[in-house]
Formats: structure tokens, sequence, C-alpha cells
């Protein structure tokens, strides 16, 4: 089966990598945030299904295309990317304290002749912050600029970590993409892994 990311991301196509999931990426062309559903589960499912219809085609019949989207949001309010260092620092202080959803949806499409065959679900992490942060630390986070483009004004793999003291669901989905339902959907498809030897490590008698 040859799988197709309709993503540029470098995240979402090494977890691929890292699971034993071979595929390409190609970069959909669309203006992902002129897409917006009434919740933020559709607005999800409405950008990853129009980034893997994009995708679809251009790469022709024999592929499945994975397409995602990741939606930040604290009851319904969808947090976007941070406009400036003040909306980031705003962001981080609705959030302080509180749990939020992290939702992201996915689609998979096959081009047909005519039309797609498609398949789609979504997955929810929980995550709470921390609530013993202070004013400059917020603004400390924000000024360093390492999550002024991401939703939700943090990147958690990294120094955001610090400002998290748990996440509830699917870490991987977290990073870009909910790996253990995705496995799962693929196997619905026919899709199985080939298991590659360990690589061998030294060599030669000691």
């Amino acid at each position: 089966m040859d799988l197709v990311l309709a993503s540029g991301s470098k995240w979402r196509k090494g977890l691929l990598d890292s699971a034993g999931i071979p595929c390409r990426g190609v970069a959909p062309n669309i203006d992902e945030y002129a897409i917006v559903g009434d919740t933020p589960a559709l607005t999800g499912a409405a950008r990853a299904r129009a980034k893997a219809r994009a995708v679809a085609h251009a790469v022709g019949p024999s592929c499945l295309v994975i397409g995602a989207d990741q939606v930040v949001h604290l009851d319904g309010v969808v947090l976007s990317k941070p406009c400036d260092v003040r909306a980031h620092v705003e962001m981080l202080t609705m959030l302080r304290g509180r749990t939020h959803e992290l939702l992201t949806a996915v689609s998979l499409v096959r081009p047909r002749d005519e039309g797609f065959d498609e398949r789609a679900f979504h997955e929810i992490t929980l995550l709470t912050m921390r609530a013993d942060l202070g004013d400059h630390e917020l603004a400390a986070y924000a000024a360093n600029g390492e999550a002024s483009g991401c939703g939700g004004g943090y990147m958690i793999e990294r120094l955001g970590a610090q400002l998290f003291c748990e996440v509830r669901g699917d870490w991987n989905n977290v990073v870009g993409l909910p790996l253990f339902r995705l496995i799962t959907e693929l196997r619905a498809l026919g899709w199985r892994p080939a298991f590659a030897p360990p690589a061998a490590v030294g060599g030669g008698a000691g």
C-alpha cells in the first residue's frame, strides 16, 4: 500500500518513519485557516479532508493519502497560532491551571475514477497546564519564540514541557498524529507492517 502523508510536517513524518510506516510527504496547497466548522471537531475534520483530497488529486489512484489537522481548544474556543507576543501571553494565561483539549482529525483518502473512498476519525488528548506558573514565566516562554507558530502557544515536546503537569491520552497525538488509532485504521484497510531485522551494532570480536 503506497502511503502518502498530506503534510510538510517533519514531526508527523518522523512519527510514521520511527513506527515503521513508510510514506512520502506531500504538502497540500490549500488555505486551511479559511476552513472553519461549527465546532472544533468539525473544523479539524474539514481541514484534514481538504488536505487529503488536495494531495490525492496529485498522486493518483494507487495511493492512500493521510490528511491530518490539529485543533487546540478550551471550552470550544479554538486557540490558533498567537499573532504576537502579547496575544501569546494572553493565551498562555488563559490556559494556566486548566485542562484543555488537543484534537487531531485524520482523513484517509483513496482517489477513484469518480470521487474518493474516505475514512475519517479523530482523537482527543487532554492537557493540564500548571497552576503555579508566574506571569514572568509565561512572558519569558512567549518571548522565547519556540511556540509562536503553534496552536495553543506551546510546544510540549520541547521547553513547553515545563508548563504542564499532566497529559491524558495518546502522547503521539500531541506530537502530531494519533499513532495507535491510525495503525488500527490502516490495518482495517489491509495494511500490514514489514518488520525489518535490527541493524548490526558494533562488529568483530572484542
